[in-house]
């Protein structure tokens, strides 16, 4: 634990120093437009990118830290308060992602190895087979109650539960 902190904070710093933060938000600000919809997509297509080849903290480490300010800020502009917690699961999700993505996708050449099978077919069958999840993290973003942030009873509770059941 100590060493990840101690990396954490290396990474902070060199990011603070470089200024690369300010440059992605301003970067991905130009280009999405101001439009909050093309923002979750060039954050999701950047998290997934910045996520390649990395390991699980190393991987919420880059991303929460460059990605998670833009989105933040970004939907600030545009006049939604997106908790901040939301806003993490939704970089660290496409993050993850990464590790079956091509063509670094991790995960998906250690089990294309350990099946015997192709990794470049094996990464694509499994980015294919979670494209219909990859809808999760945007209602992270527009529906914070399955996060369970706004639940005001019992009842919410169970509403919230059923309705994402049904919709899996």
């Amino acid at each position: 634990q100590g060493v990840s902190s101690a990396a954490s904070d290396v990474y902070k710093r060199q990011v603070t120093l470089t200024g690369i933060g300010f440059v992605m938000t301003a970067f991905v600000e130009f280009i999405s437009g101001g439009s909050l919809a093309l923002t979750l997509i060039f954050t999701a297509l950047f998290s997934l990118i910045l996520g390649m080849g990395l390991p699980t903290t190393a991987n919420y480490i880059v991303v929460s830290s460059l990605m998670a300010p833009v989105l933040v800020e970004l939907a600030a502009q545009n006049g939604l308060v997106v908790p901040l917690i939301a806003v993490h699961m939704f970089v660290f999700y496409f993050g993850i992602m990464a590790d079956i993505t091509p063509p670094v996708g991790l995960a998906s050449y250690a089990a294309a190895a350990i099946a015997g099978g192709n990794p470049l077919k094996t990464g694509a069958v499994a980015s294919f087979y979670s494209l219909r999840t990859a809808v999760l993290p945007f209602l992270f973003i527009f529906n914070t109650e399955l996060l369970l942030i706004g639940i005001d009873g019992w009842l919410d509770l169970i509403l919230q539960i059923v309705v994402a059941t049904v919709a899996v």
